[in-house]
């Protein structure tokens, strides 16, 4: 029987486990601990998978710790014994089930471990509009050199460093965008739940009150937030009425969050001037989805998160984690998830 079942054999190559992984959580435990390493496959798309392999139960039965992408409920169920679950996953949703709320072991995500390369690709698609890089992409297929677009007196070419940029959600990835963001010599407003310090810099916004003049004041809206009953249609016909003519949106948080016929009225109607979408609210996305075709929008599906960078950061979240629950010191670990707040 197991102490601790470690079931993340993503079945992404890109997102192989490496096998140093598991070395390296074995050598932390305890001598008289059990480790349980699963290569049963899994899934770590968006919030992970909500399915457990037979294997995964029936080591699970007897075990004090739990670490996977996505928490099924039948492991809840069949693991009586858990006090600590840990998902590699960020987003949650799917793993807040009624037995892991009613019962209300430690858990912890991997929020902020994406913040990197997440944070790199929304700086991607803000230079893509910003740039005019989206005038070029749909000149090449043509093999015309056409300079009109961004030589016109109305052309929306923008430096970052003369640009506003409104952060919904200061978690991980918000605070890592938002540091890169004033680097380069961009003004940054970040909303958050509750009042507290951001990344310097920034001006942190809270409530109504502040959400409005982040829409009011930004050139680029980009959402990082998670996805809860509050911010579950968030951007909606109302917001993109409120944000300045011609702002850039970015989402890589979850495509929920977008009122997506909104959206795309807005992007009709040229108050939107380029959306960068890697998340929607239905993935994949439907073929006969107007954004597909829309000028203005940039789709990539789903993988802002993907790096190689990964293993060494996630590997690092779930050591202190672990030395601090060994030490009796749960109040000191990190990504503690708040199971009623749903993050």
């Amino acid at each position: 029987m197991a102490d601790v079942v470690f079931d993340m054999n993503d079945q992404r190559p890109i997102w192989a486990r490496p096998d140093a992984v598991a070395d390296e959580i074995r050598a932390a435990l305890p001598t008289d601990w059990t480790l349980a390493v699963m290569d049963t496959p899994t899934e770590g798309t968006g919030d992970g998978s909500t399915r457990a392999h037979p294997a995964v139960l029936e080591a699970v039965a007897d075990a004090r710790i739990y670490m996977g992408f996505g928490i099924a409920e039948a492991v809840v169920q069949g693991g009586p014994r858990l006090e600590w679950i840990h998902t590699g996953s960020a987003g949650v949703g799917s793993s807040l089930t009624p037995t892991l709320v009613e019962r209300a072991p430690i858990f912890t995500n991997s929020a902020g471990i994406h913040g990197p390369p997440m944070a790199e690709a929304i700086l991607g698609m803000i230079l893509h509009f910003m740039r005019g890089f989206d005038f070029a992409v749909r000149s090449q297929p043509e093999a015309r050199w056409n300079t009109a677009p961004f030589y016109a007196a109305e052309a929306p070419i923008r430096e970052l460093s003369q640009a506003t940029v409104g952060i919904v959600g200061l978690g991980g990835v918000g605070q890592d965008t938002a540091t890169r963001l004033t680097a380069l010599g961009s003004r940054v407003i970040g909303l958050r739940r509750s009042g507290s310090t951001g990344p310097d810099g920034v001006e942190v916004v809270t409530g109504e009150t502040g959400f409005d003049r982040l829409l009011r004041e930004s050139d680029v809206v980009v959402v990082t937030a998670p996805e809860t009953p509050d911010t579950r249609g968030l951007l909606n016909a109302d917001a993109f009425e409120r944000m300045k003519p011609g702002a850039i949106v970015v989402n890589v948080a979850r495509g929920t969050i977008i009122d997506e016929p909104a959206l795309i009225d807005a992007l009709r109607a040229g108050r939107v001037r380029g959306a960068g979408l890697d998340v929607v609210a239905s993935e994949p996305l439907a073929p006969d989805s107007p954004l597909w075709s829309m000028d203005g929008v940039l789709i990539t599906p789903h993988v802002s998160p993907v790096s190689r960078g990964f293993w060494r950061r996630e590997t690092d979240l779930i050591l202190h984690n672990l030395r601090c629950f060994l030490d009796g010191r749960p109040g000191e670990m990190r990504n503690r998830v708040d199971l009623r707040a749903g993050y």
